[in-house]
């Protein structure tokens, strides 16, 4: 007979899951030897039943780690059969096709035993400072040119290092210190919660996590099912566009809700790219169902469960499903801009669940050279962020990720950790998409390197083409732009070799507006302009509020004269 849970017990076992998942992520930030982990949070920590379904995540974390790990355990119970496995194993791998989509993230995965039984799998990813290869960029033109792969092997075994794995890795990077010092924060961050899931079984008595993982999966994949059943049965479409690296890239979708079961289809996208802007199946899928998720049922637990009613397709050797050796390092460029243009097709359907596009994807400011200060080379790689889109009661958020999640390293810690010397770093006026709610704005940061040397800045940038567009009459944001000292606007993903005391000017995109301007609050746009986000010209060109230049002051008669008649165009639209 299978057991069953009352509702107090089955919360109280959730709850003490999350604590060991959240316990485990701790442990790996506290561990970690990069501000990748520490400071970016670019890392997931999960819980897996032993048939390899996604359980439990840590509140920190990735969609782009935490949802392609579902499809690696399953390879790597491929490779390495339960009966295969012992006390003290831990298995590692970085393949992009099996996890989560480039070399640079390393997943690893810790049976975990209790009285000689395998109950249940602790896994993490956390992305490496260096894998070799080129250096992480969008410019290799095979996956061999991006770094090292590891296909799923033994990272320990009973308990011992494997020192000849740990060699070759070693021997490979630029960073080894930092990257075999991450490998080893993995595993132990993985030991720590399994001591904690463990604990817990003894506690409450549970010979088996079987039986709580079937009543959890079960319950998410039936909140899950009601949530898809309460959106009318239809197709919905949506399309958009990615700077691409030499030619524009195609995006489609086409979401079709049944019953109680969701098919999204990629059909009709780019082909893949010669270029590493490729995206692999899993990483799709994560985005995809984020963003599903995000819309139809945020309270639901993010597990195995949760994606059953949802299949996604993308025809192999399209930009969004490329097929190996397709360089693939920058598949987050284009893989995070997949929620915006769900979202998009999901606003025909329940507008007041989505909000508009935002920048997109992170900025990776990726660097390499000659550090002065320490006398030797550097490879240095943080993340930034332009604005989210408006929403459907709020104004979006100015610089801060989505989809990703991942935080910005505060100056104090770049300067502190690589030659990097950041001269200014604010939000940049005007970026954020006018509209009942106003998006979110970018960021502009002025940056160089302290060095005598020629230095490289690996460019993995987007939206410097194509503006986050609105919804229901929102307007775009700004789009994003690169100037270099010298003069030159370069391409956004170029690999740029820059001479010592060369500055660059990183003009991070805003985020899309959510409805009309002209409906918005005139105090809120007065707001904006006396907190300098929105400029007096564009307060009165674009949301048709005409604010004193000397007081700061709305000018109530002449903004109902203005919204009143025929409207200005904003200067983006002369």
């Amino acid at each position: 007979m299978a057991q069953t849970f009352d509702p107090v017990t089955l919360e109280v076992l959730w709850n003490r899951l999350i604590a060991v998942v959240n316990e485990q992520a701790a442990a790996l930030i506290r561990t970690s030897f990069t501000s990748i982990v520490r400071e970016s949070g670019d890392l997931s920590a999960c819980i897996f039943d032993v048939r390899g379904n996604l359980l439990a995540q840590a509140v920190t974390g990735t969609p782009g780690h935490i949802n392609p790990m579902q499809a690696a355990m399953y390879h790597f119970l491929k490779a390495f059969p339960p009966e295969s496995l012992e006390p003290g194993d831990v298995l590692v791998t970085n393949n992009p096709w099996q996890t989560a989509g480039h070399l640079n993230d390393f997943t690893v995965v810790t049976p975990i035993f209790r009285k000689g039984r395998l109950v249940a799998f602790i896994g993490n990813i956390c992305h490496a400072l260096d894998i070799g290869g080129r250096i992480l960029g969008a410019d290799a033109r095979e996956v061999y040119e991006e770094g090292l792969h590891v296909p799923i092997s033994k990272l320990y075994r009973r308990g011992e290092p494997d020192q000849t794995l740990l060699r070759l890795i070693e021997a490979n990077v630029r960073t080894p210190r930092e990257v075999i010092g991450d490998l080893h924060a993995q595993m132990v961050s993985n030991e720590v919660g399994g001591h904690r899931l463990l604990e817990m079984m003894d506690e409450y008595g549970l010979e088996s996590l079987d039986p709580l993982a079937d009543e959890i999966l079960s319950r998410s994949e039936r909140a899950m099912r009601e949530a898809i059943g309460a959106v009318p049965p239809g197709v919905y479409e949506a399309d958009g566009w990615s700077d691409g690296f030499d030619e524009p890239v195609y995006l489609r979708v086409r979401l079709e809700f049944r019953e109680d079961s969701v098919f999204v289809d990629y059909s009709g996208s780019s082909p893949q790219s010669p270029y590493g802007i490729n995206v692999v199946m899993n990483y799709t899928h994560a985005y995809t169902t984020y963003a599903l998720k995000c819309a139809l049922c945020p309270e639901v637990p993010n597990n195995a469960g949760s994606f059953r009613p949802l299949e996604v397709y993308a025809p192999p050797g399209c930009i969004l499903n490329a097929q190996p050796p397709a360089p693939v390092a920058a598949r987050h460029i284009i893989g995070h801009l997949l929620p915006h243009i769900i979202f998009r097709a999901l606003s025909q359907a329940v507008p007041d669940r989505v909000m508009a596009e935002g920048a997109g994807n992170i900025w990776n400011v990726q660097t390499a050279g000659w550090d002065s200060r320490r006398g030797r080379p550097y490879t240095y790689v943080f993340f930034t962020a332009g604005g989210t889109g408006a929403r459907p009661n709020k104004d979006g958020l100015s610089n801060t990720a989505f989809p990703s999640g991942i935080m910005g390293v505060p100056t104090e810690v770049v300067e502190n950790l690589s030659p990097l010397l950041i001269r200014r770093k604010e939000v940049r006026p005007d970026s954020g998409g006018p509209g009942r709610y106003r998006g979110g704005l970018g960021q502009e940061i002025q940056l160089t390197v302290r060095t005598d040397r020629p230095w490289m800045l690996s460019s993995m940038y987007d939206r410097t083409r194509f503006a986050p567009r609105g919804l229901f009459g929102g307007l775009e944001g700004a789009r994003g732009e690169v100037v270099v000292s010298d003069g030159r606007r370069p391409h956004s993903k170029e690999r740029l070799i820059l001479q010592p005391g060369t500055e660059v000017i990183l003009r991070l995109p805003g985020g899309g507006g959510y409805g009309d301007p002209f409906e918005r609050d005139p105090e809120l746009v007065r707001a904006d302009v006396v907190d300098g986000y929105v400029s007096v010209e564009a307060a009165r060109t674009a949301y048709g509020v005409v604010i004193d230049p000397a007081t700061l002051e709305v000018d109530w008669e002449a903004t109902r004269a203005l919204r009143g008649g025929a409207r200005p165009r904003p200067a983006a639209e002369r």
